[in-house]
């Protein structure tokens, strides 16, 4: 995150979408986490839009809902916040609720002397058009700066992308859209320029000839949670891993860029896209939750939501190749699932064999990047263990975030991303091209997904996942360790809750 120190730029700021979830659980708590740590100019106002109708007290309790109070000073900064955020209904494409709108603002700014509009769109796709058709005709003005952050999905093919693309371009410039993946947000996520070309002992292995196979994961134990309807649209594909763990890759994969500015690093993120080759049939593998083990949990297609018969995958595994010289031959497995045996996200980087065989049994080096929970680094490498013999075994060079930066806090990857579009950064953001590449690489195996010519593998509620996972990435080179790994001890300064989950093999 930017520093305080940094000179701020006066914002208005509206919410569009204000009553809806999003809002409520996620862009709403990263404003006051702005506003609490000093990142917001006190002068700041921000207005929610919806077409919900509510009064002033009802819109602040749906402000207030999701923020976390842990302090008497909390307490009082949220008491501040909240005096600075005001309502307004309106529909979305009503000329003459916008223009209210307008008066608003004009009426905040003149208090305020905000020079600056951003506008989060915390909406659902079918409305981004009519709404950024109505924010431009009624509230852009061209002597102030305009931000419009816009939320995933940038629709559901490479067509509907780009005919999102070409609307949404026709009314604002690229330099005034910002295409906003939270995971780029992350902590670890933003970790992995500094890890991979700040530190000189990663840069010779970092290539083919040391690294045999690169594992991106996304596990989540909950279901759909009565929203299979809604999910049912997109699937774990189009939910997560065309966007999300797709990002991951590239940053992963990247050359280094000329300079840290956004079009340098978006440009090498773009060249490593457009090296890869549409997904195969032969390289997927899609999984569908049923009920668990016990019966207590229901399975997806037990939601009344979800169209009977459906073929929607949960999880999906996908091996992506980058033909180019760094990476030619190491594949990349892409890996999500929704009711799963735990939760996180992380990185998994195995290297080759060792050459010879002066030791036996021996177990591969590993780097692994812990996205979230228990965000950490560490890398697994073969030890003598202690005593009297030559015994090899499996250890670690750990970096637990919670153990060597106890005192820090993390932020929230929305407060981040916000802080990011109110400092004009788009480094962390998605440009057009970079969408367009993205969509080129699933598009085709979307279309014989969505023509129901794959089967998903059913898999008990709260298991590791559908029957074939574990062969699936073995065929792709992965090898299981052929010792036994122990997790390390945690300090006991650490507190329980603070302990990240076990490391698998």
């Amino acid at each position: 995150m930017s520093s305080k120190g940094e000179e701020k730029h006066l914002f208005t700021i509206v919410v569009l979408g204000a009553s809806g979830d999003l809002a409520k659980k996620k862009t709403f708590p990263a404003l006051f986490g702005l506003y609490k740590n000093k990142y917001l100019d006190p002068k700041t106002h921000i207005i929610g839009y919806a077409r919900t109708k509510m009064d002033q007290a009802t819109f602040e309790g749906h402000v207030s809902k999701f923020i976390k109070i842990k302090t008497d000073e909390d307490k009082a900064a949220l008491q501040k916040f909240l005096k600075l955020c005001s309502y307004q209904d309106g529909q979305y494409d009503k000329d003459s609720d916008f223009q209210r709108l307008e008066k608003r603002l004009c009426e905040v700014e003149k208090n305020s002397g905000a020079d600056e509009r951003l506008f989060y769109m915390a909406l659902p796709p079918s409305v981004f058009i009519p709404v950024a058709t109505s924010v431009k005709k009624n509230n852009y003005r061209k002597d102030t700066t305009t931000r419009l952050i816009v939320e995933k999905p940038f629709g559901m093919d490479l067509e509907s992308s780009r005919k999102l693309a070409k609307e949404l371009g026709a009314l604002f410039s690229e330099n005034e859209i910002y295409r906003i993946d939270h995971y780029l947000g992350k902590e670890m996520v933003k970790n992995l320029m500094i890890l991979r070309f700040a530190n000189v002992i990663f840069g010779s292995v970092w290539n083919r000839h040391s690294i045999d196979n690169v594992q991106i994961t996304f596990k989540e134990k909950i279901g759909t949670q009565g929203r299979g309807g809604y999910f049912d649209e997109f699937g774990i594909i189009r939910d997560v891993m065309q966007n999300h763990l797709l990002q991951i890759l590239t940053l992963v994969a990247m050359e280094p860029p000329v300079s840290l500015d956004a079009e340098d690093v978006r440009d090498e993120k773009v060249k490593v896209l457009r090296f890869i080759p549409p997904i195969t049939k032969e390289d997927i593998l899609l999984g569908q939750y049923g009920k668990s083990e016990d019966g207590k949990e229901p399975g997806y297609l037990d939601d009344d939501t979800v169209p009977k018969g459906s073929k929607t995958p949960t999880y999906a595994a996908a091996t992506l190749f980058i033909n180019n010289e760094r990476w030619a031959g190491v594949p990349f497995v892409l890996k999500c699932g929704k009711a799963l045996n735990q939760q996180k996200t992380e990185i998994r980087i195995q290297f080759k064999d060792v050459a010879g065989n002066l030791f036996s049994g021996l177990s591969r080096n590993e780097i692994v990047i812990r996205v979230q929970p228990g965000e950490a680094v560490y890398v697994k490498m073969m030890n003598k263990e202690p005593g009297l013999g030559m015994r090899s075994i499996i250890s670690d060079l750990d970096l637990s975030y919670s153990s060597r930066f106890s005192d820090s806090v993390i932020p929230e990857a929305y407060e981040a991303l916000i802080l990011d579009a109110l400092n004009g950064d788009r480094s962390n953001f998605v440009r057009d091209d970079e969408l367009e590449a993205a969509w080129k690489i699933f598009t085709p195996i979307l279309k014989t997904i969505d023509a129901g010519e794959i089967d998903p593998v059913s898999y008990a509620y709260g298991s590791r996942g559908p029957k074939g996972e574990a062969e699936f990435v073995a065929k792709y080179g992965y090898s299981r360790g052929k010792q036994e790994y122990l997790w390390p001890q945690q300090s006991a300064t650490v507190g329980k809750d603070q302990r990240p989950p076990p490391k698998d093999n």
